[in-house]
């Protein structure tokens, strides 16, 4: 009799079964390793190193009002002499946008507690001004009184 695994017409052989269609398994390991990926310039991958080792970025400056006005007038100066924008902002060692942030906040109107201590100052000021003139006008009303003989 045939036998059963090369007759076709036997029952159909699953997949998988035969060493020619059965895929090898990659091992578990190979799946988890890194492996460097090739770069098309030929360049050689960065080394994965643990954050401790890792280069720290120094913070960023925050200058005070007083230095961003230095800056300011010192980047004005360059550019009124002849320099590129450009040129004086990078020698006053900041870049564009800060130049431009720093220029914008410079132009903008008093806070509002500002506002309020000018407000203040002014009602003063006011206050001070209407007592003199008050008192002028006391002084001549009352020369002119003398003059007419009304006292």
């Amino acid at each position: 009799m045939a036998d059963p695994e090369q007759t076709e017409t036997a029952e159909p052989v699953s997949k998988g079964t035969t060493s020619e269609t059965k895929k090898a398994r990659r091992p578990r390991s190979a799946k988890t390793e890194l492996k460097p990926s090739p770069r098309k310039n030929g360049a050689t991958p960065p080394l994965a190193t643990s954050k401790a080792e890792a280069p720290v970025r120094p913070g960023r400056k925050i200058y005070s009002e007083q230095e961003r006005a230095q800056k300011l007038a010192q980047i004005e100066k360059s550019v009124n002499g002849g320099a590129t924008l450009k040129s004086a902002v990078k020698q006053a060692g900041t870049s564009e946008q800060t130049y431009y942030q720093w220029k914008k906040k410079a132009r903008l109107p008093a806070t509002a507690g500002d506002d309020l201590k000018d407000l203040v100052a002014l009602e003063e000021e006011n206050k001070r001004l209407k007592n003199m003139l008050a008192e002028r006008l006391r002084k001549e009303n009352a020369e002119l009184k003398k003059r007419l003989g009304l006292q």
